[in-house]
């Protein structure tokens, strides 16, 4: 059983040069927290600065989101930008190579440092990177087939939304909790539904809602989404402004929204939905600080992300910086070989 981190996600804008010393730091100290020994945190460190470099010196409106691994098992620096892409990726990528003369190592360095590494750079659209850092002797941690991004309200210290995913036998289970309101209130029902969620997870999902309906009760209520991902089809079950999208790399085959209500408050008997997920589907799953008309007609380039890029392409892009934000992207777990 494994279950995913309950923090939010660091998010670093990179307005300015001092930016990237920032995220140079929070990468070290989310390194450390996560249990990453010897060198790592440093590594960590260095990643984080170099692509911070990157977006200081060649892009604008660019974020690095900084934050523990979906599934656990290390930590994650994921960055996005809007800029004029990398038209020379494949030269972009060799070790210590700079198109402005200064001594970075680069993205080159970063392929290396990371256990895992993935980018897509559009021209005229943007560059979103993730690099990933596990222990030495665990190169598999790398590889989840998720991502997830937990944000506040901009100048707001707590976040209200919450987020978890649970590998449990062959099924993977998602959580998307939306505390009501922003602030401390919001967060303490958004944290305490998710701890609901780690004692529950393996029950069927209208199950997992009455559970956190009882635990919530003395708090300001959530609205909550849960997903079930087994292989080639998916089960959802929401209450409130939680959505569901399923889609693959053609085309988006589902839109789903929780039932009116609130659970800690007023709760209908829970309706799970079921689907079938064709071939390389994914399912994304977020809060309404996401701008739900991004799935109405998303960017071509969406549609064909790798999913540890998907929920933070989405974030940044589609985000009512007003509003606590969580975005879940997830596909069924690997069959074993």
């Amino acid at each position: 059983m494994t279950l995913s981190f309950t923090a939010p996600t660091t998010p670093v804008r990179i307005d300015h040069y001092s930016a990237v010393h920032l995220a140079a730091d929070i990468a070290r100290s989310v390194a450390t927290e996560c249990g990453l020994p010897g060198a790592i945190p440093d590594q960590a460190a260095v990643v984080a600065s170099e692509l911070a470099s990157n977006i200081d010196k060649h892009a604008s409106d660019g974020v690095l989101y900084i934050q523990p691994m979906p599934l656990g098992g290390g930590m994650e620096i994921i960055a996005a930008d809007h800029g004029p892409g990398m038209p020379e990726l494949q030269l972009c990528l060799t070790d210590g190579y700079s198109t402005t003369k200064t001594l970075g190592a680069g993205l080159g360095a970063v392929k290396r440092i990371a256990t895992a590494f993935m980018i897509d750079t559009r021209p005229g659209i943007g560059t979103l990177v993730c690099a990933r850092l596990t222990p030495p002797g665990s190169p598999h941690a790398g590889r989840q087939d998720v991502g997830l991004v937990c944000l506040p309200t901009e100048d707001e210290e707590h976040c209200g939304d919450a987020a978890a995913v649970m590998d449990t036998g062959s099924a993977r289970t998602g959580a998307i909790i939306d505390g009501l309101g922003h602030g401390p209130d919001a967060a303490e029902a958004a944290q305490t539904a998710l701890r609901s969620f780690r004692t529950t997870a393996e029950r069927p999902l209208p199950d997992i809602v009455t559970a956190m309906h009882r635990a919530l009760r003395h708090t300001r209520g959530a609205a909550v989404g849960l997903v079930r991902l087994h292989d080639e089809r998916a089960e959802y079950c929401g209450i409130g402004n939680v959505r569901m999208v399923a889609l693959s790399p053609g085309a988006v085959h589902r839109r789903l929204t929780g039932q009116p209500g609130v659970v800690g408050w007023r709760l209908p008997a829970p309706h799970t939905h079921r689907l079938a997920l064709p071939v390389e589907a994914a399912v994304v799953m977020h809060s309404d600080g996401i701008d739900l008309r991004w799935a109405h007609t998303p960017a071509d380039f969406l549609l064909r992300l790798p999913i540890p890029l998907l929920a933070a392409a989405i974030s940044h892009r589609h985000r009512h910086v007003r509003d606590d934000a969580a975005v879940l992207a997830a596909s069924p777990q690997p069959r074993n070989p």
